[in-house]
């Protein structure tokens, strides 16, 4: 009798620690982790915003649209023009001798161009790059590569539908977008109207 309920003060024991166990692993399981400073910045250092691949002798910056925003409000002094384009949009690729053109013309004015890709990351090393090398692109290439486009496209510009080949001009708070293509003197026209500025 005496083994009997030691047995079964045992076997209700046993079941109170599973029974606490589990209410433990329950109440544990609906805390929020706190996040210190220092393990934020690992966790973001462990998903890059900015990626940089090399081939050829082509190095190409890789953006998400929050890292990418700072090369749309740069305040040095500079004035930039901004073209979104793609290897396989016609009117794009129709007009990029008139950017490097004018790269190369007033590039020691103070005019930086910035020509960011919009092609798929499928597609950059073997088409982009050698697209870039073909065509011997001087002025900066990058990507922009964040699926979420209907949020950046209108901190672009409110007004822009997504449509490329599209251009941000701007200097300082001086700035002009454009949802078209362009000839030379188009181009250098609304470049030299914020220059004037």
């Amino acid at each position: 009798m005496i083994l009997f309920l030691i047995s079964f003060e045992l076997f209700k024991m046993r079941h109170a620690f599973v029974a606490s166990l589990f209410v433990f692993l329950l109440i544990s399981c609906g805390k929020e982790k706190t996040v210190t400073p220092q393990e934020a910045t690992l966790v973001k250092e462990e998903v890059p915003s900015t990626k940089i691949i090399e081939k050829d002798g082509v190095t190409l910056e890789i953006y998400d649209f929050e890292a990418f925003h700072e090369h749309l409000k740069k305040k040095d002094g500079k004035t930039y023009v901004v073209n979104f384009w793609a290897t396989w949009c016609k009117p794009c690729v129709k007009e990029l001798p008139y950017f490097e053109e004018l790269n190369k013309e007033y590039k020691e004015k103070g005019v930086e161009v910035l020509l960011v890709s919009l092609d798929m990351p499928s597609m950059l090393e073997k088409q982009l790059i050698p697209f870039i090398q073909k065509k011997e692109l001087r002025s900066k290439v990058m990507v922009l590569d964040d699926v979420k486009s209907h949020l950046w496209i209108p901190k672009v510009d409110e007004a822009w539908s997504g449509a490329i080949p599209a251009t941000v001009i701007y200097k300082k708070d001086e700035r002009a977008f454009y949802e078209q293509s362009f000839t030379y003197t188009e181009l250098e026209d609304e470049l030299l109207k914020i220059l004037e500025l």
